[in-house]
């Protein structure tokens, strides 16, 4: 369980780990405090300093100038800032922060017990924290405060609207608001592409999505970003008539009997291997059609930048006749 969360946190899993453990990476589907202001509404012209915005926490942070010294404390607030261009500005990351490669060589802060002291030292001039890690490290948070530092605590985007959101707040913060807005303009065009791709599906496929193995198999249901891509791509969640993160018997998941069945860890080597060798799994369509298929997690659950092209990897993965991947591997076969 603690090499899952480590790999989920950044993902919906938070919100299920969350209630087991605590805080590593974010969650899409953790419920978020309301803001006084929407980053969307915050964003839509050139920041100028001073800056003055409610974080997630309800605090009203204001920055009085560009920042040269940054912390980030998990890998969704790292992949922003580098994607706007305040990466150079970033002293301090957290052991999870793997993306971009740049990230890897900055200075480690910790994961869910993050070193207090060694942020304080680094004397950075604001610190990016998450809304994810508020029910685990709130008392660390307001030591940051306490000694003096500038901590704005980044709202967990629980959809697309909400994730560009926090990009053009997190561009507005450092001064980079007009490459904010074309990441986000980006995003936006690629999704769209997508929908109107997934408007040619005639035959709805039915999705599991699994994101921890047996004995204890957890899956995202309604109110889930997972649960959002897959309505975009116009296929049906198997577990859509449960509230977010359920942990669903082996049993039942065969007799829901879903076409397709997305894997979204990798600590386990054998993690696909290991469900087609599933007791009783041999009636389900998506073990007769081996169409047991394993996502890169990081780019489905980080919601950042690279979120339209996790989006586009599961569509792939539901309907390669329709977004190209079955098209793609024969003319592989062919050269």
């Amino acid at each position: 369980m603690d090499k899952k969360w480590l790999k989920w946190l950044a993902a919906p899993a938070a919100a299920l780990m969350l209630a087991a453990c605590g805080n590593g990476e974010e969650s899409a589907d953790k419920p978020a405090k309301e803001q006084e202001e929407t980053p969307s509404q915050e964003s839509s012209e050139q920041a100028e300093f001073p800056v003055t915005m409610t974080d997630a926490a309800g605090n009203e942070i204001t920055i009085e100038e560009e920042p040269d010294a940054i912390v980030s404390m998990i890998p969704s607030n790292t992949e922003i800032l580098f994607a706007v261009g305040a990466g150079d500005a970033v002293v301090g990351v957290s052991d999870f922060d793997d993306y971009p490669e740049e990230a890897q060589e900055v200075e480690k802060i910790g994961g869910q017990e993050f070193n207090v002291e060694k942020i304080i030292g680094m004397q950075p001039d604001v610190v990016f924290a998450h809304e994810s890690a508020l029910g685990v490290g709130e008392e660390g948070l307001q030591q940051l405060r306490d000694a003096g530092l500038t901590v704005f605590v980044v709202k967990n985007a629980m959809d697309f609207d909400e994730t560009y959101g926090t990009i053009e707040q997190i561009g507005k913060l450092t001064g980079h608001s007009a490459e904010a807005e074309e990441i986000v303009s980006g995003m936006q065009s690629k999704v769209e592409e997508i929908k109107e791709k997934a408007a040619e599906v005639t035959d709805k496929k039915k999705v599991f999505v699994e994101t921890s193995p047996a004995p204890e198999i957890y899956t995202p249901g309604s109110g889930t970003f997972m649960q959002q891509f897959l309505d975009i791509i116009n296929a049906e969640n198997v577990a859509g008539d449960q509230e977010g993160w359920v942990m669903m018997d082996p049993e039942e998941i065969v007799s829901r009997n879903p076409d397709v069945l997305l894997v979204m860890y990798d600590y386990i080597d054998t993690a696909v291997e290991d469900v087609y060798a599933r007791v009783g799994f041999d009636t389900v369509t998506a073990i007769k059609d081996k169409a047991v298929i394993q996502l890169d997690e990081n780019i489905t659950s980080r919601t950042g930048p690279r979120l339209a092209d996790g989006l586009e990897t599961v569509a792939k993965a539901v309907y390669p006749e329709i977004f190209g991947e079955a098209e793609e591997n024969e003319e592989d076969q062919a050269a």
